[in-house]
């Protein structure tokens, strides 16, 4: 499993694209992406059809407040978690403040 997000920084309000890669399997059920700092949250799941998924899937997380982020994407399958993958992007105030 492997994850692109860009940019990784920005100025807020950030706008994150994250681009989540991986090897379907038969099991397959679940994709959660999650962004969260120290006083934001946000997630997004997508349902997997098991051996049918495309191999890549976007994700748009828009208009994040100024903090530092750790991004992770998590593949879960009937059994629970089979991958997850993280990074971390900083969205900086934006400018004049």
């Amino acid at each position: 499993m492997r994850m692109q997000v860009s940019p990784a920084m920005s100025r807020a309000p950030g706008f994150v694209t994250i681009r989540v890669m991986f090897e379907s399997a038969p099991d397959d059920r679940l994709l959660r992406v999650v962004a969260e700092s120290p006083t934001f949250y946000r997630a997004s799941e997508i349902q997997i059809d098991g051996a049918d998924a495309p191999p890549l899937n976007v994700f748009l997380f828009r208009d994040l407040p100024e903090g530092l982020y750790h991004v992770t994407g998590t593949l879960i399958g009937v059994h629970g978690t089979r991958a997850e993958v993280g990074t971390l992007v900083n969205v900086q105030p934006s400018f004049g403040r």
